[in-house]
């Protein structure tokens, strides 16, 4: 328990005579005052775990005291303690960061609670961590080892970011290096499930249920059955937002929206804004946007941006599938771009369906990479989410969130591709025609070892445009990085533990796909 000290303000303290004495047997020590000036000063010159303090003393109330306290303690946890039951007391003392609100009178069992609630919180938290991810830890290997079908692969990767996010936000568990390996696990059997699948997934039907929802039919089949005619609707897509991402910010979005779905989608090879994104607004693979749009499709190797032109092809799509409105599309690349935006919203919420692209979570992915500070302030995954965090919480897109809740405006939140911490290289040879990407490699003649990557010899097999007779695409899997064998040491190190895209993995292809209802 280390000693925890309680400071005890209450101008009836004798009456807690047997209150106190249950404290002091269970190992706390106590000191009590009878005023709020008395509870000041001893804040002021003592240290305390927990402060009791009742509301109704001589001299200051107890809510002066409070306010007091906090300003010289920010961190003290208080708990008000009052015999009334009147709605603007409970609302001040919230209003003045309690941590806790008792209501006269009070048991032993009651204070003890709180005190356990308030001081011993990190460790009870971690001990149910513990304990519950062991009895979920057989539950998901043993699931590994079964068949696995689409909708169990996005019921295990939610387990998966569940845990982990659970273990970031407690302090150590020792789980988090078995949690590691069994996402390792998980990440070389979804490999093998791709290898396996992908290419009947990519040729099946809209109408086959059983293949899962992706990139080039996501716009049918995921966000249009989300939109009413005649209400309007916005698609915020969020370039690389992985899920874990999307978990860390959920808790502030949801105080302004009720998730209605949250769902996953899979995306198509290669995991790239160039490939995945005009997949989406086109709602056709790459090989098929090259034949219908000829020179808007660019590939790998011709110059300038290669999503150029992603407002014609939604807006092609919406004609296609003849849902009677087009969508106002807005590109958001920098700060000045997402103000300008959130000036534009309330000449937007009339609109039928309006996109944003917002590109701020790829921008940092690349920042990580390249930028020494960068990578110290994002050093593994959970600081990457906490990145992500600190970003959206003080970012243009949370006021533009609040503004469209408040105009009962229904979104969906979705992105292109994730991103997967890499840290094995393997090494393939190709010409000067080879792509630069480390998760894939397209060109005419590629060296690699084929249990290493996932190789698809003609491009047109996977659906995707090819601009020599003899080009041939390959992926990396699960965290592996392709370099070069020329100064391979320094390129191997220098990006070891980074976050990359374009091959597969659970982060990279299991997608979010959110519907939100304002509140």
């Amino acid at each position: 328990m280390n000693n925890i000290k309680i400071l005890w303000a209450d101008d009836e303290i004798d009456h807690l005579r047997a209150h106190l004495l249950f404290l002091e047997e269970k190992g706390y020590d106590v000191k009590t005052v009878n005023n709020g000036l008395d509870a000041i000063d001893s804040v002021r010159d003592n240290h305390f775990d927990l402060v009791f303090l009742d509301e109704n003393m001589p001299g200051i109330s107890g809510l002066e005291a409070l306010k007091v306290i906090k300003e010289l303690k920010t961190n003290i946890p208080v708990v008000m303690i009052t015999k009334s039951e009147e709605d603007h007391i409970m609302e001040d003392a919230i209003g003045s960061k309690i941590a806790d609100y008792l209501i006269k009178p009070v048991n032993p069992r009651q204070i003890l609670s709180s005190i356990k609630k308030l001081t011993d919180n990190k460790r009870l938290v971690m001990e149910s961590v513990t304990q519950r991810y062991q009895q979920d830890f057989r539950a998901i290997g043993m699931t590994f080892m079964d068949h696995m079908d689409w909708p169990k692969w996005k019921d295990t990767f939610k387990k998966l970011v569940y845990w982990e996010t659970e273990m970031a936000s407690s302090d150590e568990t020792g789980m988090e290096d078995i949690l590691k390996t069994q996402k390792m696990d998980g990440n070389r059997e979804f490999s093998k499930y791709i290898e396996k699948n992908y290419l009947n997934f990519i040729h099946s039907t809209s109408q086959d249920e059983d293949s899962p929802t992706m990139s080039h039919n996501l716009m049918k089949r995921g966000i249009l059955p989300q939109k009413k005619k005649g209400s309007p609707f916005f698609l915020l897509l969020l370039d690389n937002l992985r899920f874990d991402q999307w978990k860390i910010i959920e808790e502030e979005i949801s105080n302004y929206y009720k998730i209605v779905n949250e769902d996953i989608y899979l995306s198509i090879l290669p995991t790239t804004t160039q490939y995945a994104r005009n997949a989406i607004f086109s709602g056709l693979m790459p090989l098929d946007i090259e034949k219908r749009f000829g020179e808007k499709w660019s590939n790998d190797e011709d110059e300038g941006g290669k999503n150029l032109h992603e407002a014609h092809f939604l807006n092609d799509q919406l004609k296609r599938l003849r849902t009677g409105y087009e969508s106002k599309y807005i590109k958001v690349t920098n700060l000045n771009n997402a103000k300008a935006m959130v000036d534009q919203l309330p000449n937007l919420v009339g609109e039928e369906f309006v996109t944003i692209v917002y590109n701020f979570i790829d921008t940092l992915s690349h920042a990580r990479t390249d930028s020494k500070i960068m990578r110290e302030l994002a050093e593994d995954e959970a600081a990457y989410r906490a990145l992500t965090k600190s970003w959206f919480l003080h970012s243009p897109l949370l006021e533009a969130i609040r503004y469209l809740s408040s105009k009962n405006v229904k979104i969906v939140i979705t992105t292109d591709h994730g991103s997967v911490h890499v840290d094995n290289p393997v090494k393939v040879q190709g010409g000067k025609d080879t792509t630069t990407n480390l998760r894939y490699k397209t060109a005419r003649r590629i060296d690699y070892n084929p249990k290493e990557v996932f190789a698809v010899k003609d491009p047109h097999d996977a659906l995707l445009p090819k601009q020599h007779m003899t080009s041939s695409f390959i992926f990396s899997k699960e965290n592996d990085f392709f370099v070069y064998p020329n100064n391979l040491n320094h390129y191997a190190k220098y990006y070891k533990d980074t976050f990359q895209h374009g091959g597969i993995s659970m982060e990279e292809m299991l997608i979010p796909l959110i519907t939100l209802e304002s509140k």
